[in-house]
This record gives structure tokens, sequence and C-alpha cells, in this order.
């Protein structure tokens, strides 16, 4: 699966990573959903190093199309409401 980092590029991710993946995001919804912005800031990082650090990054001259797209690094908490959707950032 192809994920972009806005503001990044893209990587190229196994599926099998998802699952863990998921628990971030889980953990970043609870967060969103309760305001804690602290919290959101230290899962959102988490989120985002965890994908760095499974995907393996796509030439920066590479434009595939993107399965999945996360949030800048710096994104608010409430820009990142903006682009969940019920399931969170990763579908499950």
């Amino acid at each position: 699966m192809i994920v972009r980092i806005m503001g990044e590029g893209q990587v190229k991710l196994a599926d099998s990573h998802f699952t863990e993946l998921n628990k971030l995001d889980d953990e970043l919804l609870e967060e969103m959903e309760s305001g804690d912005e602290s919290g959101f800031r230290g899962t959102l990082h988490a989120l985002l190093d965890k994908v760095r650090e499974l995907g393996e990054p796509l030439p920066d001259d590479a434009l595939e199309p993107s399965e999945l797209i996360l949030p800048a690094p710096d994104a608010s908490l409430d820009e990142v409401r903006e682009m969940l959707s019920d399931d969170g950032l990763i579908p499950g």
C-alpha cells in the first residue's frame, strides 16, 4: 500500500503492518475525541515515525496514487479532525 505523509512524500508499506498502526490510530482518535492536545501531538508523531520506520520511501520523483494520506507532523488537532473518517486515519 502507498501511504502519503502530507508535506513529506510517499512510502510503500506492507499490509501486514496495519494491525500495529491501527493501535496508534485508535489512541489518536481517543485523544482527539477528548481534546487531549499534548497526547494527540505525541501519538501523531509516534504514528508517523512508525510509518517511516516500517515503510520504504519512494523516490521524490515518483508519483503513485496514495491509498492512505496521513497529516503532516505539524498538523493541528482541528486539521486532523477534518481529515478523519469515523474509523480514524487508518481504515481497519
